[in-house]
């Protein structure tokens, strides 16, 4: 029995060994994001424009949990520059149906106005950056 004992000893001790000196494994390469992404204008759009539609979106619909989580973009319809350095962004999103019934849902056209921030008398314009939610319309349902 302590020949038993001594021998599992002893293998333990050569089977920990090779476990303390394995290789740590090698930090996978990082690529640039740009290498790994396709990023439209309108990706780039709709990330800088959401938290203000999704204040609007909760508010419009009295803040019910299905509105605010569960509305998507359709489509940019328009964007107008303005002269004070400011774009007016309209498109068009869908939001939940407020009787819960899964894929129904109703369309709307909200107007945002994206000023960037700006200093140049050059152009005219001192203000920060800045998202308004400046119309919000409920479009009728054939």
């Amino acid at each position: 029995m302590k020949k038993i004992i001594a021998l599992f000893t002893i293998l333990l001790m050569f089977d920990t060994d090779n476990m303390v000196s394995a290789k740590p494994l090698e930090p996978k390469e990082i690529k640039p994001y740009a290498e790994d992404w396709y990023v439209t204008p309108e990706d780039i759009i709709r990330d800088i424009i959401f938290p203000a539609i999704d204040k609007r979106v909760i508010k419009e619909y009295g803040g019910k949990e299905t509105s605010g989580f569960g509305w998507q973009q359709r489509r940019i319809v328009n964007i107008d520059y303005n002269n004070n350095h400011s774009y007016d962004i309209s498109l068009t999103i869908q939001v939940p149906d407020s009787t819960n019934k899964p894929f129904e849902y109703a369309e709307d056209l909200v107007k945002v106005r994206v000023s960037p921030s700006c200093d140049s008398p050059k152009i005219g314009c001192s203000h920060g950056f800045k998202v308004e939610v400046l119309d919000y319309e409920h479009k009728e349902q054939e």
